[in-house]
């Protein structure tokens, strides 16, 4: 009996159409072209979330250093400060803080400013 591979083919084109769904034109109907934009897409996908870790923490810093610089203080003399003072609060929560509790960052800041005299 011989042996016919169709389904194979079959099966292995229409995982990369499904994931193509939502692609315009040839790219979710044509299978080369829809498997070439389904793998840049996935390659896309995987630097993503390595940008987006780097985008936030730009983001954080520039939120602590905005509202360090209200309280007289400049970003890196901030972060010198805490660690003199050995306060362990990650960017994230420094600048959640500094957005939403200007008074807790003001103490915080505070606080820096006193170990770095």
């Amino acid at each position: 009996m011989r042996v016919k591979r169709g389904l194979a083919a079959h099966r292995r084109h229409k995982k990369y159409l499904d994931m193509a769904k939502g692609f315009r034109g040839g790219r979710s109907r044509l299978y080369r072209t829809a498997r070439e934009a389904v793998e840049r897409s996935l390659a896309y996908a995987f630097e993503g979330r390595k940008l987006r870790k780097r985008a936030f923490r730009r983001l954080w810093i520039q939120r602590i250093n905005a509202g360090a610089r209200i309280n007289g203080l400049s970003y890196s003399r901030l972060v010198n400060g805490l660690k003199l003072a050995g306060v362990e609060i990650n960017r994230k929560m420094l600048a959640d803080l500094a957005v939403r509790e200007k008074a807790d960052f003001a103490a915080i800041v505070e606080l820096a400013k006193s170990k770095l005299a």
